[in-house]
C-alpha cells in the first residue's frame, strides 16, 4: 500500500509540475518503475532481492501509468488553484470530466523559508477505478508564481 501512495504522489508531482512533450501516462509508468523498483530493493537478499526488485519495478509502472493516464491539465490547474487560494486545511476536491479520476488537495502547512519563498505541505487524495491512494508533499511557490512539487 505504501507503494501505491508513493507513485500516487510521484505521478501527481509530474502531472502538476509538467514535463513538456512527454505523455502523463510515459511519466507515470517511469516513476511508478523506480519507486516500485527502489521498495522492492528493500526486501529480501540474494535473488530473492532481485526478484522483489524486479516485481516492484512492474507493479509501480503498471500503477504509474494508471494514474498519470487520469491526470491531465485540468488536474494541473485545479492544483495550482488549490495551494494559492485554499487556507491551510481547507479541501479542494474535483472530478476530471475526461477520466472522472476523484482528486483532493488538503494545504497542512502554510510557511515561508528563509529566502522569502512561500512553500505548503499538503495531503492529497486519488481515486482511480475506485481504489483511493493518499499522499503527503510540500510544493513552494515559484518567482513565476506557478507552484513546484519538493518531495
Amino acid at each position: 500500500m505504501r507503494t501505491c501512495a508513493l507513485v500516487t504522489y510521484a505521478t501527481l508531482a509530474v502531472a502538476i509540475s509538467g514535463c513538456q512533450g512527454v505523455p502523463k501516462q510515459d511519466q507515470g509508468a517511469l516513476l511508478g518503475a523506480v519507486v516500485g523498483g527502489v521498495v522492492g530493493n528493500q526486501f529480501g537478499s540474494g535473488s530473492g532481492q532481485v526478484l522483489a526488485t524486479v516485481a516492484g519495478t512492474a507493479i509501480g509502472a503498471a500503477a504509474g501509468a494508471s494514474v498519470g493516464r487520469s491526470l491531465d491539465s485540468y488536474d494541473r490547474f485545479q492544483a495550482q488553484q488549490a495551494f494559492e487560494y485554499n487556507r491551510t486545511g481547507q479541501s479542494s476536491a474535483w472530478v476530471n470530466p475526461d477520466s472522472g479520476a476523484q482528486v483532493g488537495i488538503t494545504p497542512t502547512k502554510t510557511y515561508q523559508t528563509a529566502s522569502g519563498q512561500y512553500c505548503r505541505e499538503y495531503r492529497t487524495t486519488v481515486q482511480v477505478g475506485g481504489r483511493a491512494e493518499q499522499a503527503y508533499g510540500t510544493a513552494c511557490r515559484q518567482p513565476d508564481g506557478a507552484w513546484r512539487i519538493l518531495n
